[in-house]
């Protein structure tokens, strides 16, 4: 029975002694609590081939825009050049409309030069009707001739300029697909895995590593049907984490989504009306200052 007596009084001490510490080593009496997460980013291949460099490794820091890594583009280079050769060979196909037309023009000119130098002949008496109208049915003839060679031309070259825009479009799409080649990180943050190494051959869609935006976190706390009036989207927040020591370490949150579903508590969050049957589930925004991991406990403070 003492043996009894004393187990009771010493349970009744630790566990006195973890609520003090709980309430008075962290002097924080927290609203709610949960757990950090960011935002992952699976970056997959756009392109097909080997790949030939690539430094991302896992743990390391990235920045938006950085290129970590090449795929081999070398058959793209080739049919490239060989596009580049086609728009060029069009290109000196096109026919020169005003040289290829100017010998008509001429005859023209000469014919209209003839044409008058009769009318004056006509007019005193020296020619007769017959041989200008001779002139006038060759001037028309001429400028009938001059006319299709003018259209036969440009229908020529309006369809040759048309095969060097379809050519130039191809030019673009692999201009886009060379770039692809090129890895790019998207974001900035940490790469979480990596999936692929230098020498592999990759395929599009293949995924080549994991990154998060560390730098931006997210706590997903749960708060009970009671705790919903006290909140609203946008208010900031106090949010702490454990520096260890009894010691916490505030920052400044912004609420940025309430689930409009409650549901059951998770095992593993202790919420402040000792874990009610429904709870609704919060994400907070908080800037990392780098201390802030994916996975860490972290708790906040609405008021």
């Amino acid at each position: 029975m003492e043996t009894k007596k004393l187990l009771f009084i010493l349970v009744a001490t630790l566990s006195l002694a973890t609520g003090l510490t709980s309430c008075h080593g962290s002097k924080i009496q927290s609203d709610a609590s949960g757990t950090f997460e960011a935002t992952e980013v699976i970056v997959s291949s756009e392109a097909n081939g080997k790949i030939l460099s690539f430094t991302a490794e896992e743990g390391s820091s990235l920045e938006a825009g950085q290129l970590i890594g090449t795929i081999d583009s070398t058959q793209l280079y080739l049919k490239k050049k060989q596009l580049l050769a086609s728009v060029q060979a069009v290109q000196s196909r096109r026919p020169e409309i005003s040289k290829q037309i100017a010998s008509l023009q001429q005859q023209i000119a000469t014919q209209k030069t003839e044409k008058h130098r009769f009318e004056n002949l006509v007019k005193a008496g020296a020619a007769n009707q017959k041989q200008l109208d001779d002139i006038n049915s060759g001037l028309a003839v001429l400028e009938k001739q001059l006319i299709a060679q003018q259209s036969s031309l440009s229908t020529s070259d309006r369809g040759m300029i048309e095969d060097a825009a379809a050519f130039r479009a191809q030019i673009d799409q692999l201009n886009d697909q060379l770039a692809k080649c090129r890895i790019v990180n998207p974001l900035s943050g940490t790469v979480l895995t990596k999936y692929v190494e230098p020498n592999e051959v990759t395929a599009q869609g293949k995924p080549l590593y994991k990154i998060a935006d560390t730098g931006n976190m997210k706590l997903r706390a749960y708060v009970t049907n009671g705790q919903l009036s006290e909140i609203k989207l946008g208010q900031t927040v106090k949010v702490y984490i454990d520096k260890g020591d009894n010691d916490m370490k505030e920052y400044s949150g912004k609420i940025e989504w309430i689930s409009d579903k409650a549901e059951f508590t998770p095992k593993t969050i202790q919420t402040k009306d000792e874990r009610a049957n429904l709870v609704y589930a919060v994400k907070i925004a908080v800037k990392n200052d780098g201390l802030i991991k994916i996975g860490m406990y972290g708790e906040v403070k609405f008021n």
